[in-house]
């Protein structure tokens, strides 16, 4: 819906491809997601288009030493303190980066 509303508001012919940001954290399988982007696209502006999926790190900032880490998704445990009381700061996302279009 995003995509088709973007490519009318730029008087595209078509979409080239979509960039989508997704985080390990997101809930979102990419794997899942790139199969369902193939059904979704049919008979849509979007029906040739490329899906490019650019995985995002998960990055947490210790609430005691202020550190920002990039952490594995199961171990949000400070990299610089060991103290497990940290923020999330990304790897939640689920963004539609960027899109492509044939004018």
């Amino acid at each position: 819906m995003q995509v088709e509303q973007l490519a009318q508001q730029h008087q595209a012919q078509s979409v080239v491809s979509i960039t989508v940001k997704i985080g390990p954290l997101s809930g979102v399988e990419a794997e899942l997601l790139a199969h369902a982007f193939t059904i979704a696209r049919e008979g849509s502006i979007a029906t040739q288009a490329e899906l490019i999926l650019d995985t995002l790190p998960v990055k947490i900032c210790c609430k005691t030493c202020q550190a920002e880490s990039e952490v594995p998704p199961n171990q949000l445990v400070c990299q610089t303190c060991g103290d497990w009381q940290t923020t999330l700061v990304s790897g939640d996302e689920l963004l539609l980066a960027s899109l492509e279009f044939l004018q």
